[in-house]
């Protein structure tokens, strides 16, 4: 990599054996005659270069007739993201958050920013990006064996004529339920820093074909999208209405009901009735540091009942007190501080192989509290505190993270409730014969969780080669270790393999774990997908050994599933 830098800021062009941005950048300073700028600090930039690669270029493996097509990204949506302007001094941070803000659109599989010589003594910024097939059939999909627990199709046009706009309809299909609807998108009203998403969603019983609920949100504001904004304001309402029913693999769960006989179950099955509103306005100050500070004022609805008629009147009791979620209607204020320096890395060959990453470096603190107001039609009265802290460095090639988050909900004249601490440890090695050791721990505990809420694991959710949904329970520990070999290129697409070892549990008062291994492989199409394909054939060590069940496939690597967003949103 040292070498292929130095031939780059030499204005050599990239062979064919470096990376694929590298290669990149090679075609953008011949598309546009320049040379790489070694020293562009300070300088003057006397223009901003954009360099858009059609999507599929003769180097890829795809018929280059396709991109007829496709709109390719029109050069205003991407100058609108630059935060250097012409006649202004070169600023190596604003550069790269330029990096980074283009790298988080979906419509762009990949984004460069780099000094070219000017003409007039200075420096040219030259954007080099490639965009990603934006009329798409996208999908996620978990599958174990034979059995398709989740699978979600996208019909969608993330780019709609090149303006970054985004049309979609959308299917989901579960175990139980067919899941369709449409979605919109736009995260920069009329060129402005405002936005507007919307989506719709009626949910249809897969047995019967009869609808059983809908869902949707809105959301309209002007989020905090870069460093040097000062304020945002965001609107959000949503509703998710419609019956609920928890698996254990292919099957309804069947909770065991304590009856003198002890052979009783009830299903796992509740109506679920979820509306909420909140209007939040946040304050941002610093660039080096950078602190936000959030109020909000909002209010929910959640009401969860067994089905009509389906059960008798003490299993309803039984069942609402040790497994449904807590009714409660909440009217709220509630505050949130966020503070970190904006101290960021770019990496490559972490999770997505060839595509640069963005990590943002040292410390990230996150505390809140949500006061609930008791009203009349609202009467429920408490005070959640949560916090999350995160550290994170890179030193010799080795990046590690360690992040701890932590909640619990204060009510007056009562036993303080849904008490929580998780906790998760992640460490990328350097490399190691061009592979990566990379080792997960994560823990999650609850206690007087007023939300009952069951964490599965095995198959899909962390612990590949067990049974689907294997074992249950409030607390979870889980480790995934992996080494993940040098992948190697065909055609602009890259394959990799990894052995893998799981160790988890899931349980209510006291671990049994259980030990899997196996093989996998990562397959990255960076022409449609940052997210590498993952297909893994695991073996359990210590417990009964599925059949076609050992294989799991889905996108993404196992070290992004979590339970919920709870370290990095605890409030």
């Amino acid at each position: 990599m040292h070498a292929l830098l130095v031939a780059l800021l030499a204005g050599a062009t990239p062979s064919a054996e470096t990376g694929y941005e590298d290669r990149l950048i090679g075609w953008a300073l011949e598309l546009h005659q320049r040379e790489l700028e070694p020293e562009p600090v300070g300088k003057r930039v006397e223009e901003i270069l954009i360099a858009s690669e059609e999507i599929f270029a003769p180097s890829d493996p795809y018929p280059l007739f396709l991109n007829i097509f496709h709109k390719k990204t029109r050069e205003s949506v991407i100058r609108r993201e630059v935060l250097v302007q012409e006649g202004e001094a070169w600023e190596p941070s604003h550069v790269l958050e330029t990096e980074r803000n283009l790298r988080r659109l979906f419509i762009l599989a990949v984004v460069k920013v780099v000094p070219v010589k000017g003409k007039d003594g200075g420096v040219a910024l030259m954007v080099v990006t490639k965009d990603r097939w934006s009329l798409r059939l996208s999908n996620s999909f978990t599958l174990i064996g034979s059995l398709l627990q989740y699978l979600q199709l996208q019909l969608i046009e993330t780019n709609f004529n090149g303006w970054g706009q985004q049309l979609a309809l959308n299917m989901i299909l579960r175990l139980d339920t067919l899941t369709v609807g449409q979605s919109f998108t736009e995260r920069r009203l009329f060129g402005s820093y405002w936005a507007f998403a919307e989506t719709a969603n009626i949910i249809f019983n897969r047995q019967t074909g009869a609808p059983e609920g809908t869902s949707g949100a809105v959301s309209f504001g002007r989020p905090i999208i870069n460093l040097d904004q000062t304020w945002g304001v965001v609107l959000n309402g949503s509703w998710n209405a419609r019956r609920r029913r928890i698996f254990r693999g292919a099957n309804i769960w069947q909770l065991p009901y304590p009856d003198e006989g002890g052979t009783e179950t009830v299903p796992y099955v509740y109506d679920v009735r979820e509306f909420a509103g909140e209007a939040s306005y946040t304050r941002s100050w610093g660039r080096a540091l950078k602190v936000d500070l959030t109020g909000a004022v909002g209010g929910y609805v959640h009401q969860y009942a067994p089905p009509p008629d389906s059960l008798r009147e003490e299993q309803v009791d039984w069942l609402r007190a040790n497994y449904l979620p807590r009714s409660e209607n909440v009217t709220y204020l509630s505050g949130f501080f966020r503070a970190f320096p904006s101290d960021f890395k770019v990496l490559r060959n972490i999770d997505t192989y060839e595509l640069s990453e963005d990590f943002q470096l040292g410390w990230l603190a996150q505390a809140g509290l949500r006061w609930a107001l008791p009203l009349p039609f609202a009467p429920n009265h408490f005070i959640e505190l949560a916090t999350s802290v995160r550290y994170r460095f890179y030193k010799a090639d080795d990046l590690f993270t360690v992040q701890v988050g932590a909640g619990v909900r204060l009510r007056p004249g009562q036993t303080s409730a849904n008490q929580r601490f998780s906790a998760e440890v992640l460490n990328y090695s350097p490399l190691f014969f061009g592979g990566r050791f990379v080792q997960r721990v994560l823990v999650d505990f609850k206690f007087n969780d007023l939300d009952n809420r069951q964490l599965l694991l095995g198959g899909s959710t962390g612990l590949r080669g067990a049974f689907p949904d294997q074992v249950s329970g409030r607390h979870l520990v889980l480790g995934n270790f992996e080494y993940r070999a040098r992948p190697f290129e065909i055609l602009s697409n890259w394959l990799g393999i990894v052995l893998f070892y799981d160790v988890g549990s899931a349980f209510d008062v006291r671990p049994t774990f259980v030990h899997t291994t196996g093989i996998g492989f990562r397959l990255l199409l960076p022409q449609l997908n940052r997210e590498v394909l993952r297909i893994d054939f695991g073996f359990v060590i210590n417990g009964p050994i599925p059949g076609p069940d050992r294989i799991v496939s889905s996108w993404g690597q196992v070290t992004d599933l979590r339970p919920d967003t709870f370290l990095d949103q605890p409030l």
